[in-house]
């Protein structure tokens, strides 16, 4: 018992003493690497072994948002973070998983000496995109193969025999709102104007898938009468309520790039004439894994966020026409949050409605109140609210 004893702790001494050693040379060997090589031989020699490859690069697929559905990446197109892409191997055994970044890609580390890559080995691998519900795939590829084959002296010792072509995605687009109690009104959809669906709309909420290529609604009904150009984002009418603004109104539109050249700042009073609170400017890439912040710009390098999903307004002592504004979640952890819109005029609650958000797109939300002086944004659980283009008539 005691010669077992012996034996097991000089074993235990050994493997310490070999794992300290293991260690000390590792430790020297990053100390030279950092302090550099004094000799200067070989500080440009060309390559010569071409066997070994030690590192691991990315084979990413981007995704992009198609704003314009042309089934090509252009400059009205952005990029997408937050969508799921999965790997499945030449069997159809899953792989991996990865989202897309604030830059669009979704990155597989490729390696064939780096146990924690997702990619190891030669083959046919199938990257597929998971297309959110009710959402167009407008390159038609969100499934592609690729083949990956071992190249001794790449830098991963694997290479693609392509990139992963890029995939466009068109959000899903509906228009909801409430009809008031007993009240009368009838939608027309227009596309390059020519009238595509009309429809009676009863008194009570509705939603409404839009067909391709509508461009304009169209309501009529006593006191109930608008128009409204349509984003290539869902939207949101909130209550019909009489008295809306005119269709030929003048518009101005507020962004949020001329707040400041950083990539962060709280919005002060007096920008675009109108008094702020607890509203800051954010570059749309700033913050990582924050997928609303991308999503929800649809214009310019910054959008605007309440402050730390706190109850933020603005405001002026002259009364605004509040025509519309897109909204959107800040994070994809807040995916199907309810921004709560209060609109004053005075001291008079004119307006009230609640809107379900996304971190994935915009709701173009368009009240078209004719006159209010303070509009009051939140959330239901208090995250972040993403604001882009506010549009008003004044």
């Amino acid at each position: 018992m005691a010669d077992a004893l012996v034996l097991l702790i000089s074993a235990l001494v050994l493997a310490g003493a070999l794992a300290l050693i293991v260690f000390a040379l590792r430790w020297r060997r990053k100390r030279r690497k950092r302090r550099g090589n004094p000799d200067p031989t070989h500080d440009y020699t060309a390559r010569i072994d071409w066997s070994r490859s030690r590192q691991a690069i990315n084979y990413s697929s981007f995704v992009f948002m198609d704003v314009d559905g042309d089934g090509r990446f252009g400059e009205a197109d952005r990029p997408i973070g937050g969508i799921v892409v999965r790997v499945f191997d030449g069997k159809g055994a899953f792989v991996a998983s990865a989202r897309t970044n604030s830059s669009g890609f979704a990155n597989f580390p490729m390696s064939t000496r780096k146990r924690w890559a997702s990619l190891r080995v030669p083959g046919t691998y199938r990257f597929s995109v998971s297309v959110p519900q009710g959402w167009l795939v407008s390159t038609g590829n969100e499934n592609q193969s690729l083949r990956l084959i071992e190249l001794p002296g790449s830098p991963a010792g694997l290479v693609g025999e392509a990139l992963p072509a890029m995939v466009g995605l068109i959000p899903g687009r509906s228009l909801r709102g409430i009809v008031p109690a007993a009240a009368q009104a009838t939608l027309s959809l227009l596309g390059k104007g020519e009238v595509l669906e009309t429809r009676p709309l009863a008194p009570g909420s509705f939603r409404i898938d839009l067909p391709a290529g509508a461009d304009t609604l169209e309501i009529s009904g006593p006191g109930l009468e608008r128009r409204l150009a349509l984003s290539p984002y869902p939207t949101d009418l909130g209550e019909l309520r009489p008295d809306a603004i005119d269709g030929e109104a003048p518009l101005s539109r507020i962004g949020f790039d001329d707040v400041t050249a950083l990539v962060f700042k709280k919005v002060p009073s007096g920008h675009a004439g109108l008094e702020w609170r607890n509203i800051n400017a954010i570059a749309r890439n700033y913050v990582n894994d924050c997928e609303g912040y991308l999503n929800g710009n649809v214009s310019g390098n910054h959008t605007a966020y309440t402050s730390s999903g706190h109850p933020a307004e603005f405001r002026s002592a002259t009364p605004f026409g509040f025509h519309s504004v897109m909204l959107a979640a800040a994070w994809l952890r807040s995916e199907g949050e309810v921004a709560l819109i209060e609109s004053w005029l005075g001291d008079e609650l004119v307006a009230y409605d609640e809107v379900v958000l996304s971190a994935l797109a915009p709701v173009h939300y368009a009240p078209m109140l004719k006159a209010v002086t303070r509009v009051r944004v939140s959330t239901r659980h208090y995250w972040q609210l993403v604001l882009d283009d506010l549009v008003l008539a004044r």
